[in-house]
């Protein structure tokens, strides 16, 4: 017992002189208040890398929807309800798909909190359905 309880005594650092015991528990009161103001800016972080998380899935779901839409106008088939059935059901209302002749532009807003975000992180794609046949 006494082995152990000499173990544990080496891992607290000795005290500093000219303070009391009651000055460590302010210091740990100190630590306490400095990681309760950094919640909000860890949240903000977390958010911040979210929404680029998010802006990234909805660049790759715009690729996908551009190529649905180029195959479907190389087919005859309406370009833009075959970019939305290329894409999830949560982003559907978020495309707006544009078939110029055999070219097809899709641009793509991700989900975020505030809506100018979500229009400036917008991602766009371009594809051609080939030479007419």
């Amino acid at each position: 017992m006494r082995a152990r309880a000499a173990r544990f005594s080496r891992l607290r650092s000795p005290p500093r002189p000219g303070t009391s015991p009651h000055a460590r528990g302010r210091e740990c009161g100190q630590a306490t208040v400095e990681v309760v103001a950094l919640l909000p800016l860890l949240a903000l972080c977390g958010l911040a890398i979210m929404q680029l998380l998010a802006a990234g899935a909805a660049r790759e779901y715009a690729g996908h929807a551009a190529e649905a839409a180029a195959l479907a106008v190389g087919a005859g088939h309406d370009p833009a309800a075959a970019a939305r059935d290329a894409i999830p059901g949560w982003s559907a209302g978020r495309l707006t798909v544009h078939a110029h002749g055999r070219h097809v532009h899709v641009r793509l807003r991700p989900h975020s909190i505030v809506h100018a975000i979500g229009d400036i992180l917008a991602a766009e794609a371009d594809a051609d359905a080939g030479p007419a046949t």
